[in-house]
C-alpha cells in the first residue's frame, strides 16, 4: 500500500466528482500506475448526488437501446470481479421484470436486445406473471419480460469498495472541497482551484461533479445540456412474505401513467418504489426540496401501489434524490473539443449507476491508452450540435 503524500499539487489525473463514474475511473487508473486525486465537495458515499437510496436496478436487455448491452454486460463482469476482490456483497440477482402493453417501444426494444444479444429473456401475459409472482395485479393483456440474470447493486457499498481500492493504491482523495475554477494549458496540462484556496495541476483532468459539471466546463468553453430534476422515491411496508427476494423481482413498469420502477424487500427494508418520468426542473445551486413538500410526492406513489400491487402497506420513508438530464436521456461521454486532456462524463438520466464500473474503466484506458475498447461514440457530445 502506497502512502498518499497530501502535500503534492502535481498528479498524472485529477477527478473532479468522485461519485461514481468518478471513483470507478480513480480505481481503474490507479490500478494502472496513474498518480490520482480525487475531489469531492461531500464525503462519498453520501446523499448529495445521484449515487444514494441504497440500491440500483441492473438490467442487460436493455430498454434504452440495444447498443447499451455491450457496455451492461462488462459492468456486471467488473461488478462481480469488484465482489471477489473485496468481499463485500455488491449485486443481488434479484431477476428484473419489466412490465407494458404489447405495443411499447421500451418493451420492444427489451426484446429486440436480448435477441440481438442472445441474453435469457422469458415473456409472460400479465395474468401468468400474477400467478408467478402474487404480489403482482397485472391483466392478461399486458406482457411481462422477465430476465433472470438481472438483479440489484448496493449502489453505495459499490462506491465505499472502490473507495478503499483507490487509495490502497496510492490515490488521494480530498473530501468536503468544492472545486471552483478549472483552467487549460494547451495540450499540455490542466490545472484546478478549490474552496480551501488550493490549486492542484496534471496532465489529465475527469469532470464527472454531478450538478457542478455544466457551471465547471462553461469556463472552458463547453456547453452542457444538462438540466438538473427532482425525484423521489420510498419505502412502504410490505405484506408478510409477498415482497422477498425469491418471490418478487426488481421492476420496471411502463404505464398509463408513466414508468415506474422497484425494488423487493431486501434485508428488511421494504418494497421500494419510484417514478423514473416526469419530475420537476430545478436551478444547480438549489436546496432539493424534501419529499412531502409536493403534495404528488407520496400521492403518485400510492396511485400505482393500489393499482398494480395492493399487498404494500404504508409509507415507512421518502426521500428526495436528482436526476442529472440530457435532452435524449442518453449520456454525454467526451473530450472538451478546445482542451482534449479534459474529459467529461455526465447527463446519466436516472439510469447510468449499473454502468460506473465499465465508464469508470472506459475512462481510464482512454486515458493512459487513447481509446477504450468498449465503443462510447454514441456519448459524443456532438450529438446536440
Amino acid at each position: 500500500m502506497q502512502t498518499p503524500n497530501l502535500n503534492d499539487r502535481s498528479f498524472d489525473t485529477l477527478i473532479v466528482g468522485a461519485g461514481s463514474m468518478g471513483m470507478a475511473a480513480g480505481y481503474y487508473l490507479s490500478r494502472l500506475g496513474n498518480k490520482v486525486l480525487l475531489v469531492d465537495a461531500g464525503d462519498p458515499p453520501h446523499d448529495q448526488g445521484a449515487h444514494h437510496g441504497g440500491t440500483r436496478l441492473i438490467r442487460h436487455a436493455y430498454g434504452e437501446g440495444a447498443a447499451y448491452v455491450p457496455l451492461a454486460l462488462r459492468a456486471q463482469q467488473l461488478w462481480e470481479d469488484l465482489e471477489r476482490e473485496t468481499g463485500a456483497t455488491l449485486f443481488a440477482r434479484t431477476g428484473v421484470v419489466n412490465i407494458g402493453s404489447p405495443d411499447d417501444p421500451f418493451l420492444r426494444e427489451v426484446q429486440r436486445s436480448a435477441q440481438r444479444h442472445g441474453l435469457a429473456l422469458e415473456t409472460l401475459d400479465g395474468a401468468q406473471a400474477s400467478q408467478r409472482w402474487p404480489a403482482w395485479q397485472l391483466t392478461a393483456g399486458q406482457i411481462v419480460s422477465f430476465e433472470p440474470d438481472a438483479g440489484v447493486l448496493y449502489c453505495e457499498r459499490a462506491i465505499r469498495a472502490y473507495r478503499e481500492l483507490a487509495c490502497a493504491l496510492g490515490a488521494t482523495l480530498r473530501t468536503g472541497t468544492r472545486v471552483t475554477r478549472l483552467a487549460c494549458h494547451g495540450r499540455e496540462s490542466v490545472s484546478v482551484w478549490t474552496d480551501t484556496g488550493e490549486q492542484f495541476s496534471a496532465r489529465d483532468l475527469i469532470v464527472c461533479a454531478g450538478k457542478s459539471t455544466q457551471p465547471l466546463l462553461a469556463a472552458l468553453g463547453l456547453d452542457v445540456p444538462v438540466t438538473r430534476v427532482r425525484k423521489t422515491f420510498a419505502w412502504f411496508e410490505p405484506a408478510a412474505g409477498l415482497f422477498a427476494p425469491e418471490r418478487f423481482p426488481g421492476f420496471f413498469v411502463a404505464s398509463e401513467n408513466g414508468g415506474y420502477y422497484g425494488f423487493p424487500d431486501l434485508d428488511g427494508s421494504g418494497l421500494k418504489l419510484g417514478r423514473h418520468d416526469g419530475g420537476e426542473p430545478v436551478a444547480v445551486d438549489a436546496a432539493l426540496a424534501p419529499f412531502g413538500a409536493e403534495p404528488t410526492d407520496l400521492a403518485d406513489l400510492q396511485g400505482f401501489l393500489q393499482r398494480y400491487l395492493p399487498g404494500a402497506g404504508k409509507l415507512r420513508v421518502g426521500r428526495a434524490c436528482e436526476y442529472d438530464m440530457t435532452p435524449d436521456t442518453h449520456f454525454i461521454i467526451d473530450r472538451v473539443p478546445a482542451c482534449p486532456n479534459v474529459h467529461v462524463a455526465t447527463g446519466f438520466s436516472g439510469h447510468g449507476f449499473k454502468f460506473a464500473s465499465a465508464i469508470g474503466e472506459a475512462l481510464a484506458e482512454r486515458i493512459t491508452q487513447g481509446t477504450s475498447h468498449i465503443d462510447l461514440a454514441m456519448f459524443a457530445r456532438k450529438r446536440f450540435a
